[in-house]
């Protein structure tokens, strides 16, 4: 047995009278990283071939078989499994341990809440948050005076397509949905038997409703335009054919206002059948998590906002998560699949936002797709500028986000409005200046402390307001 330097073995090898020009046949694994070279003698003409181990080899000679056994090395260059430069980006245990420790700390939380307070959770106090007077349902009467609006620009369209007054229809839309954002306002601000939650879902449900009609004045607009060039047909799932005027039923009509879209298209696309696995999951979750959501704001968030008055970023933020997917993903879906309406992109993966711009582009898809489609491109066509037109978006959706807070609280301090602005000059800053991770950290510290902060402003004022002696008690 000799211990050799492998370029030295092949050297020795080839002076062997024996095996005058050796060759590597075949490699075995052994023991203990050890390596097994089986050299044999070639045919004539053929040249010595690299061992290709590394480290010491031990020769055995066993005629006319020649075995090396090399331990070969169990270092290499590497990075280590942290560095940027390894490439590793498989996190899967940290993010759980991130929730673990998450759950652990909320739940040490919610036990010495529940020591300090005791048992909050009422559902059937929620019901008080609609209704003063069990007798008197002002906020789901405003629901059902909507209707006159959504029939008024039915009619309309149904008139302008027998005769081309578009100006005079034009005078119409502008008129009934001035009044459609204008008329429940007044209502919330001068009837107080309208609550705040109550009043906030009607004034919700009547910014959706102006949302579309404004899309379906366009579309039938734009139906009226190319009316002029061609006949323009649609089909509405299987063999079902739509045409311009066509369209203008009642049916495509509350068909639109009740699909989990704010964009009217004559033909939307369809699923084949309704799947009833999925829309019981879907109802249980929408149940769950309502439940969850009154149970946290009872005995979370309305104790320490009676006892501190102190801003809730963290619960607010949580509570904030959960609505997202309750509304985005539970409740949506839910419509969609009992509708059979197939474009279910409701959101997007904005939790990976890099910019805020990206960020206010992905998590609300519906009302994304409105402002593009009927207000963005519209202001480019105009001649704008796209930082114009994107000011003016932000501008629309302070303005709606301010109705939604301040007319039901019968509070007007732009806060709300203000927030929303100030996402301008911070989209443009997290844009030029951070990118990655450090982006994507600054879109998320925006979430935190950005508008939920602002609408939690709202909420202890509100309580000072109205329950100020309650507050003097304690």
């Amino acid at each position: 047995m000799f211990i050799l330097d492998p370029e030295h073995v092949l050297r020795c090898i080839s002076n062997r009278a024996v095996h005058p020009c050796p060759i590597i046949t075949s490699v075995t694994g052994g023991s203990a990283g050890r390596t097994t070279c089986r050299v044999t003698p070639p045919t004539c003409g053929q040249e010595v071939h690299n061992v290709g181990c590394r480290g010491l080899v031990f020769i055995r000679w066993n005629l006319p078989v020649i075995h090396l056994i090399c331990v070969c090395s169990c270092h290499k260059t590497q990075d280590s499994l942290l560095s940027s430069a390894s490439g590793y980006n498989k996190y899967r245990g940290i993010l759980n341990w991130c929730v673990v420790m998450l759950v652990l700390s909320n739940a040490r939380l919610f036990l010495e809440n529940l020591l300090k307070h005791g048992i909050l959770v009422d559902p059937i106090q929620v019901v008080s948050l609609f209704l003063n007077d069990p007798y008197r349902w002002p906020a789901a009467c405003l629901v059902i005076v909507a209707n006159v609006f959504v029939l008024v620009a039915l009619y309309t369209e149904r008139q302008l397509s027998k005769v081309s007054l578009e100006r005079l229809g034009f005078l119409v839309h502008a008129i009934n949905m001035g009044v459609l954002i204008t008329f429940p306002a007044a209502v919330v601000l001068l009837l107080p038997s309208v609550t705040p939650v109550g009043g906030a879902s009607a004034l919700s449900i009547y910014t959706i409703l102006f949302l579309k009609l404004y899309s379906y004045k366009d579309v039938n607009l734009w139906c009226r335009e190319l009316s002029s060039i061609k006949v323009k047909k649609l089909s509405r799932g299987g063999d079902c054919k739509v045409s311009y005027p066509g369209n203008l039923t009642i049916r495509d009509m509350y068909y639109f206002v009740f699909a989990p879209t704010l964009c009217y298209e004559l033909n939307f696309p369809r699923s084949p059948s309704v799947r009833v696995g999925f829309l019981l999951r879907r109802l249980c979750e929408m149940l769950f998590f309502t439940q969850v959501l009154v149970a946290l704001a009872q005995q979370w968030m309305v104790p320490i906002i009676r006892s501190s008055m102190k801003p809730l970023e963290v619960p607010n933020h949580l509570l904030w998560l959960m609505f997202f997917y309750w509304f985005f993903h539970s409740s949506m879906n839910f419509t969609a699949e009992l509708l059979r309406f197939g474009d279910r992109q409701f959101y997007n993966d904005w939790w990976n936002s890099e910019t805020v711009t990206y960020f206010w582009q992905n998590w609300n898809i519906p009302v994304h797709k409105w402002c593009l489609r009927h207000f963005y491109k519209p202001l480019l066509r105009r001649g704008f500028s796209k930082k114009v037109s994107q000011s003016a978006v932000f501008f629309l959706s302070a303005f709606f986000h301010e109705y939604l807070v301040s007319v039901p609280l019968r509070m007007f301090r732009l806060w709300a409005f203000m927030g929303m602005m100030a996402q301008i000059p911070l989209a443009w800053f997290v844009g030029r200046f951070l990118r990655g991770n450090y982006g994507n950290a600054a879109v998320w510290i925006s979430i935190i402390i950005g508008q939920p902060f602002a609408v939690l402003m709202y909420v202890h004022d509100y309580y000072v307001l109205h329950h100020r002696q309650e507050v003097d008690g304690l």
